[in-house]
């Protein structure tokens, strides 16, 4: 028998959070809010819009609009 811990990794988009929160000095809530608030609403156009505007490089922009496209937004 093991003793082992089993932690559960984060996956897909989400896995981005911590380096975004931390690179960039915001929490995630509040991005997500800026694409909610956005009149924008193609994946693409939301992305090229974070790193114009907001500075952020392309995975972390597409980690960002994917988990908010995902949650039904």
């Amino acid at each position: 028998m093991s003793t082992e811990k089993t932690e559960k990794k984060v996956m897909g988009p989400a896995s981005y959070f911590p380096s975004i929160e931390k690179k960039y000095g915001r929490p995630i809530a509040e991005w997500q809010q800026l694409i909610a608030d956005s009149p924008l609403t193609r994946h693409m156009e939301l992305v090229a819009w974070l790193k114009s505007e907001y500075g952020l490089g392309h995975g972390h922009a597409n980690a960002l609009v994917a988990h908010h496209l995902a949650a039904g937004a």
